[in-house]
């Protein structure tokens, strides 16, 4: 019996988690569970589970989650902050950590449970982006096991020969002859959208992905690609790549989740239905496989499959992220810094869609030679780019 830690249990990894996890209660049972700031819905998960532990960043929602579990009867174990989420992500009980909490605030608490040599399950792609070098040797030297769950890149893993998979994925990608990996991507819901009208398009428009149920950042950076951007970032440290060995294909069924091309001309794809549960499962029961919810792909329906070049003009953020890549990663830490403050001012009415590029090509622009290795550095530098984003909202 796997005891399971996840973080970010409200949002939608989280609630995938769970359902992959409830259809296996032989094999898997919930140590606990954390949240921000959504009571409500974390003490239902609580009551569903049955947690030990629980956890919420903001200590007034735990006091409040704390008083609920009581009144129900229930002797789960409430901690607070980022000491409680900490505490969770490297309690000595724990086999597995699904590290599913959107954004920089899931950085430190992924650290915890890499440093404690736990399997860890990582949806949050931010860790790699903002810490990817202090990230990446963290793991090799605690002995922990990084599974990818971001459905691209646990489709690579997937498509990858066993040995890179049992060497952690830092073997050399062309001593097993592979040419390329091909990142998909579906391009959002403004594919065909005019160019011209984009400084209209709304909230509701950018939050309404045409194949996948996400949170609303998720699905903002997926409208403007940086999604993949952070992807093609993320997909470097994981794969031990360089830029050359990785291309984005806009792929809009969402079927072709991504691929491997071989120097021999074999190219191996992973398809399935857009729906989470399916890297969740593979992940949790690795190197075996376990049933999903997730229904079968019924290959008489489906449309046809199409793949295309991203613009540069129709996603600027994808191509930022490349660059910053490119530049190192202090470069990485601050377009992500920018990018999460200029959506949140987006979804918060402040600024157009267009001018999220604008925030993060300047941002980028700014901080694109710091050089940030160690963590207080990067966590400085995020910081001050936040500072920054901050200012140029009311310019842009």
């Amino acid at each position: 019996m796997k005891q399971v830690v996840v973080l970010g249990a409200t949002g939608s990894i989280g609630c995938s988690t769970l359902s992959v996890l409830a259809a296996h209660p032989e094999k898997f049972a919930v140590l606990a569970l954390t949240a921000a700031t959504g009571v409500d819905k974390l003490f239902e998960q609580c009551i569903q589970t049955n947690p030990r532990f629980a956890a919420m960043q903001d200590p007034a929602a735990a006091l409040q989650l704390a008083r609920k579990l009581k009144d129900a009867g229930r002797a789960t174990e409430v901690l607070s902050g980022t000491e409680g989420l900490l505490a969770l992500a490297a309690h000595p009980e724990a086999d597995i950590v699904m590290a599913a909490i959107v954004g920089a605030a899931g950085l430190l608490p992924t650290l915890a449970a890499v440093e404690q040599g736990k399997t860890v399950l990582l949806a949050n792609k931010e860790a790699l982006v903002m810490t990817g070098e202090l990230f990446m040797q963290k793991v090799v030297n605690h002995g922990a096991t990084l599974l990818p769950i971001d459905s691209e890149h646990n489709a690579i893993f997937q498509c990858l020969p066993a040995p890179i998979q049992q060497a952690g994925c830092q073997a050399q990608l062309q001593d097993y002859g592979i040419a390329k990996l091909l990142l998909t991507g579906s391009g959002g819901p403004f594919l065909q959208r005019p160019l011209a009208s984009f400084e209209q398009i709304t909230v509701a428009e950018a939050v309404a992905h045409p194949n996948w149920s996400m949170g609303q950042k998720i699905s903002v950076d997926s409208a403007t690609m940086m999604n993949k951007g952070l992807e093609f970032i993320e997909a470097r440290w994981l794969f031990n790549c360089a830029a050359s060995d990785i291309q984005v294909v806009i792929h809009p069924q969402s079927i072709i989740h991504s691929m491997v091309q071989y120097t021999d001309g074999s190219v191996l794809a992973q398809l399935g239905q857009p729906d989470m549960r399916t890297p969740i499962a593979h992940a949790l029961a690795f190197p075996e496989r376990i049933s999903s919810p997730v229904k079968p792909l019924d290959f008489f329906s489906l449309q046809s499959f199409t793949f295309s070049e991203p613009e540069i003009a129709r996603y600027p953020n994808l191509y930022l992220a490349m660059a910053a890549s490119a530049a190192g990663q202090g470069a990485t830490t601050a377009l992500n810094a920018a990018n999460e403050v200029a959506v949140a001012a987006f979804l918060a009415g402040k600024i157009s869609f267009t001018a999220i590029s604008k925030v993060n090509e300047q941002c980028l622009n700014r901080f694109l030679s710091y050089q940030a290795r160690a963590l207080d550095d990067i966590l400085a530098l995020d910081a001050e780019t936040r500072a920054y984003a901050h200012q140029l909202l009311g310019t842009v």
